[in-house]
């Protein structure tokens, strides 16, 4: 991991935001949770300007709720958030899978390939956090490869208040092992140049991934860490 004392001034708020970010995404700072900026400054070896700055970054994002007298606090979704959050992003997705599969080049195709195969060997280390980055990598490629800023912007948007619960929704054995058998397919669907099959895809990907979290929420599992396997 990068030293934060190496990295210019300017850009080490962005980069404890990313520190930030990755804790809020794999459930170390839990929705609800209060940011304590003396801990934070401490643990990250920064003193408390970028971290304010990097704070308002994760607030703009949405991943980060911004109280007052209260200070910050990781944000939380409702129920209806996440139905609504989850119906939304899978349009979006859809759409960038659509428009993907008839503008993607050679060389972006062998690009999401190779993160694909990068993130089978994660998987098939039970590395969680590992897997999650690469598979956010892909969607971005896809997503990067439809060539439409708009829609690239609403995307990121939308997804960065997603991310924790995208992240979670692999916890359940069964539903990760599916959501692998889709990128598989994925990944076929986009060489093949079939845009209403890798839409279809897409849409279905991430409603299913809408009922995963759904599931662990009614459960009450949905902020529990996951086991490692033996």
């Amino acid at each position: 991991m990068t030293n934060l004392n190496s990295i210019p001034r300017q850009a080490l708020h962005q980069e404890v935001a990313t520190r930030l970010r990755q804790r809020i995404i794999e459930g170390e700072l839990a929705p609800g949770a209060k940011l304590n900026e003396r801990e934070l400054s401490e643990r990250l070896q920064v003193s408390r300007t970028p971290l304010r700055e990097a704070v308002k970054m994760l607030a703009a994002e949405g991943l980060v709720e911004l109280l007052p007298n209260r200070g910050a606090v990781v944000a939380q979704m409702s129920e209806q958030d996440v139905i609504d959050t989850f119906e939304v992003i899978a349009g979006l997705e859809g759409m960038s899978g659509e428009l993907a599969a008839k503008r993607i080049t050679e060389e972006e195709l062998a690009e999401i390939r190779a993160l694909h195969f990068e993130m089978l060997a994660a998987h098939s280390r039970r590395d969680l956090p590992a897997y999650y980055r690469l598979n956010s990598r892909i969607h971005a490629q896809i997503n990067a490869a439809a060539r439409n800023p708009v829609l690239t912007q609403t995307w990121q948007t939308v997804n960065a208040r997603l991310q924790s619960l995208r992240f979670r929704s692999n916890l359940d054995e069964g539903k990760w092992q599916q959501a692998v058998r889709e990128h598989d397919a994925m990944v076929e669907l986009l060489a093949a140049r079939d845009a209403s099959g890798l839409r279809e895809l897409l849409v279905s990907h991430l409603l299913v991934k809408r009922d995963a979290v759904l599931e662990l929420l009614h459960s009450g599992r949905l902020y529990e860490t996951r086991k490692e396997e033996s």
